[in-house]
């Protein structure tokens, strides 16, 4: 459940400081608030990574357990790669 919970967390930084959309991840545009939404997804993104290895160094969970973390986390980036390159391709559909 705490990885579920990281899902719902990293896009919240690009959501609330910038305009809503991915794009202020790739752009070179400045700012304090954007530079922080951006520290902020990427902290969030390794903690999606760290969390389940600091359980598995624990012994809290099994190796098993960390690797279908894992799977998902890799499937979670494929769908927002997949989104982000549909979105920014310039065809109308109408």
């Amino acid at each position: 459940m705490i990885h579920a919970l990281m899902y719902v967390l990293v896009p919240m930084p690009c959501l609330f400081f910038g305009d809503g959309s991915g794009n202020i991840l790739m752009s070179r545009e400045g700012g304090v608030w954007i530079d922080g939404a951006k520290f902020l997804t990427g902290a969030s993104a390794v903690g999606s990574i760290a969390i389940p290895m600091i359980l598995r160094h624990a012994h809290l969970i099994e190796a098993g357990a960390m690797y279908i973390e894992f799977t998902s986390f890799f499937i979670l980036v494929c769908t927002i790669v997949c989104y982000q390159r549909e979105s920014s391709e310039e065809d109308d559909w109408y």
